[in-house]
């Protein structure tokens, strides 16, 4: 089914104020292609746009781990209108009980939501905290969105130091509304945790969740760390325990079960920052990836939702290449090489590099790392956040990383820099069959921050992908894509399950594949649709395609195994697709 009553919006005229670019910051960084002026691609409005938010992380000296380790952000249409609206979580100071404290410098600091009102006509956010009643005061660390009672609007989970919160979307058109259920969803984690994925491991319908938790720190069991030099610095986490990760069963109605032990999952005890969830091994059914800090990765292969298994060691992608574990923070699954399978891509500690591990099919993975041309460009920066895009519309996907150090650098430290962590962001243009550049284009003017979670999503529905930075004790950033396809090549998608009637879509359609059918019958482009990755980050899932004049053919392949095909005639907007109003296809063996 087509969405064709779906409101189509687009923005107003605007000027650029604040510059902010993804930067290539290591001399001698492979060439590539120039934009097509010398303005930067991505343009900072967040203050323009009214997001006039500032993380906190609380520091008082005494470098407690997981000050420097947050915040999150999360995008999505909280209000049902057809535009994205922006959630960012905040810090406070801490007291070494491990509650939030409050301060002449930091009082009542709480997390902020911020409603996009893009369908009144022109780009525009407007804080709508204290009316939505999300009442968010934890330290949060990151978030994730999915929705849990199937009633088409998505829910959100704050991921926090200390309990985790579940707060129910109940918005009504115009209005956003949250409640807390965290009490009585038996969902609420206490332990550190920055990364979670919505998923239905067992096809009964329902919106499961996977959270990866880290390690147990609290203020009150605080240990002091420092350099080869004895100079006094932040821990790394294996200073600490390995916090378990956890894996809860929606049972309806806000309710939530720990199925962990029961699905084989106890063992599962390392730092964890990152997850994401995609069919890894083509069976119809959603596996789970798990990015683990200086520890193994693991590959969580679902065994038809009776329980899961650890490939990861076995496959290869526990580790790179020369068999040592990395600093995994963020991670994304998509197909970076073009072959149909979905490859992962994770960012490392600088001296690592980050690392792509390549789906080879029937069950295995290589680290196709120094092929790539991603890892050398890396090598002097700590990634977190990522994300997949197509900035220059060629067709390619190119990939975004926003660093930040977690080591005190020398030279700000010693020029007195209150968190001497700041590095530039980047952005590695696509060549095409895994092949990246760091794209030059980008060098000036940049803006060195501390930067974490990353969010990707079409925030002004022109048909690319816009980026929200998270920044750690500093301001939230709204990265607009400046080379926006005209709307007659362009057409997106968005993907529903039935809902309760015909004329009410039901939740998004979290793990499924989309792709465009060429005219040999041969499916290119594959695109994960999803919310999770990247890092303590929820993203938008919606799909966008170049598009000529002729009606794109798109094969959407649903969680499951089922196939649809759709005809997209419309341009310039995105179409609702509901499972089981397509042609239903039959796979062919040559398609992945």
């Amino acid at each position: 089914m087509d969405s064709s009553q779906a409101p189509r919006v687009t923005s107003g005229g605007r000027t650029c104020a604040l510059v902010f670019a993804f930067a290539a910051a290591l001399a001698g960084a492979a060439p590539g292609a120039r934009t097509e002026d010398s303005k930067p691609v991505f343009v900072d409005r967040a203050t323009e746009l009214g997001v006039d938010f500032t993380h906190v992380n609380g520091m008082t000296g005494e470098l407690y781990f997981a000050e420097h380790m947050g915040s999150g952000v999360a995008l999505a249409d909280f209000d049902g209108d057809g535009d994205l609206d922006l959630y960012l979580g905040q810090g406070h100071l801490l007291a070494p009980s491990g509650e939030a404290i409050a301060s002449a410098a930091a009082p009542a600091l709480r997390d902020r939501l911020f409603r996009n009102d893009l369908d009144a006509g022109e780009l525009r956010f407007t804080d709508v905290t204290a009316e939505s009643g999300l009442d968010a005061r934890g330290y949060a660390m990151g978030a994730a969105v999915g929705d849990i009672d199937n009633d088409g609007d998505p829910d959100l989970y704050i991921l926090n130091l200390g309990a985790n919160e579940l707060w129910r979307n109940d918005s009504q058109p115009g209005v956003i509304r949250f409640t807390d259920i965290s009490a009585g969803s038996n969902a609420a984690d206490p332990r550190w945790s920055a990364a979670a994925s919505f998923f239905d491991f067992d096809a009964d319908g329902l919106l499961d969740l996977f959270v990866g938790n880290y390690v147990e720190f609290r203020v009150a069991i605080h240990k002091q760390c420092a350099s080869a030099e004895g100079v006094l610095d932040y821990c790394g986490p294996k200073a600490y325990q390995a916090e378990a990760n956890r894996l809860f069963k929606n049972l309806g109605g806000g309710v939530f079960a720990d199925w962990t032990a029961r699905l084989g999952l106890e063992d599962l005890r390392r730092p964890t920052l990152g997850t994401v969830v995609a069919d890894f091994d083509d069976d119809g059914l959603l596996d789970v990836y798990v990015a683990n800090d200086q520890h193994a990765n693991a590959l969580l292969l679902n065994q038809a939702g009776a329980g899961f298994v650890d490939d990861a060691a076995l496959a290869g992608a526990a580790v790179d290449a020369s068999g040592q574990p990395q600093a995994s923070m963020g991670v994304l699954a998509e197909d970076l090489n073009g072959d149909g399978l979905v490859d992962l891509f994770m960012t490392h500690l600088h001296r690592e590099t980050n690392t792509l591990y390549v789906n080879l099919g029937d069950g295995l993975w290589d680290d196709g790392t120094r092929a790539s041309g991603l890892g050398r460009p890396s090598f002097l920066y700590t990634g977190f956040g990522t994300a997949v895009l197509d900035y220059d519309r060629d067709g390619e996907l190119d990939i975004a990383v926003v660093n930040g150090a977690v080591k005190r650098i020398d030279e700000q430290f010693r020029n007195g820099e209150e968190l001497p962590l700041r590095q530039k962001n980047q952005l590695f243009r696509g060549l095409g069959e895994g092949r990246f550049t760091e794209a030059p284009d980008f060098e000036s003017p940049a803006v060195a921050e501390v930067s974490r979670a990353l969010a990707a999503g079409d925030v002004d529905n022109d048909g690319d992908r816009d980026l929200v930075v998270a920044n750690n004790n500093g301001p939230a950033r709204i990265l607009l894509n400046r080379r926006r396809p005209p709307p007659e090549r362009w057409a997106g998608v968005d993907l529903r399950l039935p809902g309760r009637n015909e004329a009410t879509p039901g939740r998004r359609a979290l793990g499924a594949r989309i792709g465009v059918e060429s005219g040999d019958g041969s499916i290119r482009g594959w695109r994960r649709f999803h919310s999770d990755g990247s890092y303590a980050a929820a993203n938008d899932p919606r799909v966008a395609f170049l598009a000529g004049d002729d009606p794109l053919a798109v094969v959407v392949a649903w969680p499951g195994g089922e196939r649809e095909t759709f005809q997209l005639r419309e341009r310039g907007r995105y179409s609702t697709l509901v499972r089981g109003s397509g042609e239903r296809t039959v796979r062919p063996e040559a398609v992945p």
